[in-house]
């Protein structure tokens, strides 16, 4: 800065010399279109100095964060109440906007129903777990009973089987004993009498062959039928054991040891309650809204896009400036600032650079199936980069969002910051001219 004042003030001295004091060259105009173009060069000095040592923009921005309020509800629900004013600060946890809350609150009712009826059930399923068990032992029971009552009759089959083996053989000594009989008779008087005898003993044990017959035949049918009950109580077992191994499934069916049809429920239920929590729509941090368009009778929800207002935060605010990228070259964090606020004419603000967004849009591509072509690009403005400011004042609220100004970030001190200074304060200044409407 002192070389270029010393540059400017010895072209001036030198100027003044050769043209006004010692004349040794006339003036004229070639000489006058001669030293301007010469003068402006050495006036380049301070442009340059002051775009990287005093980086400033006019285009500077109060920023606060914004949170959209949008009713976390399965369906479109009626306000029934506005509780709150524009322009009227709120504090977090505050009710903002009342929904209709009978919709949600049958559903709160119908799952705590459910809830009881599952839970009941679920008690239902131990018991039916022992009742199949006690079935289960019955069937076993009833099976055991007529495989004994099978054997029993297999032994009765067996039996009849031998009485009839005895009653053949009786049956065949009186035959032998009827034809020896019977050729006696012929013979001696006295064997027609014991050959009568045999004779009707040869008939008796007939009979008794034949009844042992038919007892046989009787067993095995008795027996047979018994197979089929033994089939029955079979299937009556197996039935009997998967009842017991369902029902046991169904009771061992859980999470973290609570039935699974009772958390299913027990979820619904949280949800409905979360949502009948949600029919109260409450201020997520400090602020205030100041496009209030909600009124009483109107309808919110998932039919209506987008939110119903927007909350403006107290805290967080700061002031955003964009600069040429060129010019944020020495700039780095904690460097000082003056911000000059075109709501307040003729006063400056302090602050200090919080962060440089080091990115923009020009560098973003987005997925697409068709490749980029590089063609020459239109004549556009300098793409820039911007700076997050802290202002130093004790009052933020006095800064509303989207109020706009200048702002200069000073990289050194002395003559550059000087200089500065008196650029941003005539343009403060001029903020009580600006703009020129009557």
């Amino acid at each position: 800065m002192v070389l270029a004042l010393v540059i400017t003030v010895l072209y001036a001295l030198v100027f003044w010399l050769v043209f006004f004091k010692l004349k040794l060259i006339t003036f004229s105009i070639t000489w006058a279109v001669v030293s301007s173009v010469m003068f402006a060069h050495v006036l380049l000095v301070f442009v340059i100095g002051l775009h990287f040592m005093t980086p400033y923009t006019t285009d500077a921005t109060v920023v606060q964060p914004t949170i959209q309020l949008v009713p976390r509800l399965p369906e479109p629900t009626l306000v029934t109440a506005v509780m709150v004013d524009s322009n009227v600060p709120v504090k977090k946890g505050q009710p903002l906007f009342q929904f209709d809350r009978r919709p949600y609150e049958h559903r709160v009712d119908e799952e705590e129903a459910a809830l009881a009826a599952a839970r009941q059930d679920a008690l239902i399923l131990n018991n039916d777990v022992e009742t199949a068990r006690a079935v289960m032992a019955k069937a076993i029971a009833a099976r055991d009973a007529a495989e004994t009552q099978k054997a029993i009759l297999a032994a009765n089959l067996d039996a009849a089987r031998q009485t009839l083996v005895r009653a053949t053989s009786v049956r065949d000594f009186a035959l032998v004993q009827y034809e020896r009989s019977g050729k006696l008779k012929q013979e001696d008087a006295e064997a027609v009498e014991t050959f009568q005898r045999w004779e009707y003993d040869l008939r008796g044990q007939e009979a008794a062959v034949a009844e042992a017959g038919i007892e046989i035949e009787k067993a095995r049918l008795q027996l047979k039928k018994w197979d089929a009950d033994i089939a029955a109580a079979n299937a009556a077992v197996k039935e009997a054991e998967d009842n017991v191994e369902r029902t046991r499934l169904a009771s061992n069916s859980q999470i973290n040891g609570v039935n699974t049809k009772v958390a299913q429920i027990e979820a619904a239920l949280a949800q409905a309650r979360y949502y009948l929590d949600n029919t109260t729509l409450t201020a997520p941090e400090d602020g205030f809204i100041t496009n209030l368009q909600v009124r009483p009778g109107m309808v919110a929800g998932t039919v209506r896009f987008g939110a119903i207002a927007a909350l403006i935060v107290d805290s967080d605010r700061y002031v955003l400036g964009t600069y040429y990228q060129e010019h944020l070259k020495y700039v780095k964090q904690g460097l000082p600032v003056e911000v000059a606020l075109d709501l307040y004419p003729g006063q400056i603000f302090t602050g200090t650079v919080d962060r440089i967004w080091w990115a923009s849009g020009e560098g973003q591509f987005l997925p697409s199936g068709d490749v980029p072509s590089f063609n020459p690009p239109p004549v556009l403005p300098q793409g820039r980069f911007a700076v997050r400011i802290l202002l130093d004042h004790s009052q933020p609220p006095r800064f509303p969002i989207g109020a706009q100004g200048a702002a200069a970030i000073y990289t050194t001190g002395g003559a550059w910051a000087a200089l500065r200074r008196i650029v941003i304060r005539t343009y403060s200044w001029l903020n009580f001219l600006y703009p020129l409407s009557l």
